[in-house]
């Protein structure tokens, strides 16, 4: 569905838990970070659930299965089904089933979320370039994965094997700061081989379409915390997004935003689900939301007003999307942003 770009984050007179059925919520750096609730997420989605919204966890973390996700959600305090949680292994697992015959062998370079899923699919595991794999699958498999594995998959590769990617995010969140993600041992595949994968997870296509056959939702709120992975990919899904600030997105990054980088709301957190969201204006002397009113005066973005800090931001995304492309789109936001302490 090809989308008009955004020029400012929309509003929403009702609660966004009631305005949309399904949220499908991004893990890392939403949920928790460094396996750890990030602060408001828990009971914000209690009350979210309990008001009738259903609660889905779409992640690119292809590490571990449902199950064990729903297990860790379950034990943060947000009760979960392992049916309630779809990962990046389930779409690429169903990308290389739709490829190659059942009980074909496929070389896993990952954990074991990423082989449960290939064995649900009628594929077969295995562990060595040697066993004539009819495909490669990488997935994340953690900060412990050893170097052999990379180089197990370069060999493969090489020959000319098919390969296969959960995804490509360069980063992760944790508790101690933005890891390496399955993206950075993809790279070193790709240095290794010269060869491209196929890639399953946000933002492409494969992970949207294992998120609408898996949950069934009518009416979805994609909720991340990431612009090229969740908000680029319900830009491809035609469907509406909130940006929360809880993980690896700056409020920097946020307002020079690309069009298929653009949210449709953006919040502080998980709190923003429950809460209507207010409308930016266009005024004569700029782009207004709550009390903070931003323009552009020369080559930077300026801000004048008082209020709730998020509503400035709103603001200055609004007049720095609304001029991208006159000459203006790379202006600075610094003190502006330093103004509502981000």
């Amino acid at each position: 569905m090809t989308r008009t770009a955004r020029t400012r984050p929309e509003g929403s007179e009702r609660p966004l838990s009631t305005a949309y059925d399904t949220a499908l919520l991004d893990l890392d750096g939403v949920v928790y970070a460094g396996g750890e609730a990030i602060a408001y997420a828990v009971e914000s989605l209690a009350t979210a659930r309990e008001g009738g919204m259903h609660l889905a966890y779409v992640t690119n973390n292809a590490a571990r299965t449902p199950a064990t996700v729903a297990e860790h959600l379950t034990r943060l305090g947000v009760p979960a089904e392992p049916s309630d949680v779809i990962t990046s292994a389930q779409a690429v697992a169903r990308l290389i089933a739709d490829q190659l015959p059942s009980g074909s062998r496929v070389l896993v370079i990952g954990a074991e979320g990423l082989r449960v899923a290939l064995e649900e699919r009628g594929l077969v595991p295995v562990d060595s370039a040697d066993d004539d794999p009819a495909a490669v699958a990488q997935g994340y498999g953690g900060p412990d994965m050893p170097w052999s594995r990379l180089a197990e998959a370069s060999y493969a590769v090489a020959r000319g094997v098919p390969w296969f990617a959960s995804n490509t995010d360069l980063t992760i969140p944790s508790a101690r700061g933005i890891a390496p993600g399955n993206g950075a041992a993809v790279q070193v595949v790709r240095i290794a081989t010269g060869a491209e994968p196929q890639v399953a997870g946000k933002p492409l296509p494969p992970m949207h379409r294992e998120t609408v056959l898996r949950t069934g939702a009518e009416r979805p709120l994609v909720v991340g915390d990431r612009l090229d992975t969740d908000i680029e990919g319900a830009h491809v899904g035609g469907v509406d997004s909130l940006l929360v600030l809880t993980g690896v997105t700056t409020a920097a990054q946020l307002v020079a935003a690309r069009p298929e980088h653009r949210p449709t709301y953006v919040a502080e957190d998980l709190r923003g689900l429950l809460l209507p969201q207010p409308a930016v204006s266009e005024e004569r002397d700029g782009f207004r939301c709550g009390g903070w009113t931003a323009s552009v005066a020369g080559d930077e973005l300026t801000l004048a007003g008082e209020g709730e800090p998020i509503d400035g931001l709103r603001a200055l995304c609004a007049s720095a999307w609304a001029l991208a492309g006159s000459g203006v789109c790379g202006s600075d936001a610094g003190k502006a942003l330093a103004r509502l302490g981000f």
